[in-house]
């Protein structure tokens, strides 16, 4: 097992136990006040965005490869940057938590049944990469660094919310350091062929963030959501846990290209994110100049 191996489910392990450390039961049971948007939201991003990431891939015609790695990457749960943005922009962030939450938990059958779908239909029986899947040996590794963490992490503020309070920040700060690391790591590590990726991943990273994040603002809108729980919404369907997506690809599977689809989404979505809630912040600052006050009504 090479570096990565090691140090990639470590490291979520700790980005995991961070997330534990912001959770609470309470945290699940907020699904029974607000299920209505928990499973749109949940629809969306379990059902919807694979299915129309897998008609991207076909479209843009990615290798096999790249193309199994973006439906990795769009197998992962929402990230806990997803709440950082809803939070800036106005959202729900008691739902944001919520949906982390219980995708995460739902993720651990969902990703290896949306990648492994994936491989068998993009690497055929007899192909170079036919043995690439995640086994039973392999989802237990799955569920070892993305359940185990959170669990434990939720016992710590169980028995310490002060301490799981104080440690909350510094896990953050080593959250996008380690991000940030992998994904120069995995950038680096495939420079050769970085000019061809970026060619033929970035307008299909570029166009899942653009469905992504519409589909999660526009859909629970469409269905009578309020603003502040539709931008919740939005930012978790667009944010992805993309550190889970590389780390599965480099510490488990084993191959770094894979993991490309990966990094370059976790560069573009903070600009996308960022430029969605600048669209949302700039609608309803437009609305309320355009409503007419109740003076100029009478």
């Amino acid at each position: 097992m090479g570096i990565a191996g090691v140090l990639l489910p470590f490291a979520l392990g700790i980005i995991m136990l961070g997330l534990g450390l912001s959770l609470t039961p309470a945290d699940f049971r907020r699904v029974l006040a607000h299920p209505k948007v928990t499973v749109v939201a949940l629809v969306c991003q379990v059902l919807l965005l694979p299915a129309l990431c897998f008609g991207l891939v076909i479209a843009f015609g990615l290798t096999p490869v790249l193309a199994v790695g973006m439906m990795l990457l769009v197998a992962s749960p929402g990230g806990t940057t997803a709440n950082l943005f809803s939070h800036l922009y106005g959202g729900d962030v008691a739902l944001n938590v919520t949906l982390t939450a219980v995708n995460s938990v739902i993720s651990v059958v969902t990703l290896p049944l949306v990648f492994n779908l994936s491989a068998a239909y993009f690497f055929p029986a007899g192909s170079a990469n036919a043995e690439l899947g995640l086994q039973f040996g392999k989802t237990l590794q799955v569920f070892a660094i993305v359940l185990i963490p959170v669990a434990i992490g939720m016992y710590v503020r169980a028995r310490s919310a002060a301490f799981a309070d104080r440690t909350d920040r510094p896990v953050r700060i080593f959250s996008v350091a380690v991000l940030a690391l992998i994904i120069v790591g995995a950038l680096i590590q495939e420079r050769e062929n970085l000019g061809e990726y970026l060619g033929s991943t970035g307008p299909v990273s570029v166009a899942l963030l653009v469905i992504s994040l519409g589909i999660g603002y526009w859909i629970p809108r469409l269905l009578k959501v309020d603003r502040g729980q539709a931008i919740a919404c939005c930012m978790e369907i667009g944010l992805h846990n993309t550190t889970l997506a590389i780390t599965i690809a480099m510490g488990i599977l084993h191959n770094t290209e894979m993991a490309i689809p990966g990094a370059l989404y976790g560069v573009l979505m903070y600009f996308a994110a960022a430029g969605a809630g600048w669209l949302l912040r700039r609608s309803t600052a437009h609305t309320a100049t355009s409503t007419p006050t109740r003076s100029e009504q009478t």
